[in-house]
């Protein structure tokens, strides 16, 4: 079974049980709603959990889990990432995709000369986020996710097409 990361547990908060979340998705409020079951990563197994609470406080999510409602039942997630089932993901519009689906695509460049594939999305703080694309060579370099370089993605194709301005790569 596939699972996708949404955050990672950073911290404890309190003594209720509330963990600080670093929330890495964009259906947040959907993700932790109450009763919802969502898996830590511990020692390469997925531990289901299921939410109590969940409110926002100082630019995390605060969650508690359903039976863990002091602080010691949820230390040992301190550092672990939280997960949903692939499967749990709401469907999207013709076009749009999940940055998850798109790792391993190639890149080219509007000339048709392949650069590389795609690695990964990086976060940044308050800024778009980035592609890390990974030459031939081994060597990596950053793409700005931003409609000014990336003019296309196809998804059958598995490829995407980027505008290479000079000083990008």
């Amino acid at each position: 079974m596939d699972y996708i990361a949404i955050g990672k547990a950073v911290n404890t908060h309190g003594l209720r049980g509330e963990l600080k979340i670093e929330s890495w998705t964009d259906y947040e409020q959907q993700r932790f709603q109450k009763g919802n079951t969502l898996y830590f990563k511990q020692a390469e197994q997925y531990i289901p959990v299921q939410v109590a609470t969940y409110r926002r406080h100082k630019g995390f999510a605060l969650v508690s889990f359903q039976g863990m409602q002091e602080i010691n039942a949820v230390e040992v997630y301190k550092g672990c990432e939280l997960f949903i089932k692939a499967t749990d993901r709401p469907s999207l519009p013709n076009g749009a995709y999940y940055f998850s689906d798109i790792i391993g695509f190639s890149v080219f460049n509007e000339e048709g000369e392949e650069l590389g594939k795609i690695l990964g999305m990086e976060e940044t703080n308050g800024a778009q986020r980035n592609i890390r694309v990974e030459r031939q060579d081994g060597s990596t370099f950053l793409v700005p996710h931003v409609p000014a370089f990336i003019k296309e993605v196809q998804i059958a194709q598995q490829r995407m097409i980027i505008h290479q301005m000079e000083g990008l790569l």
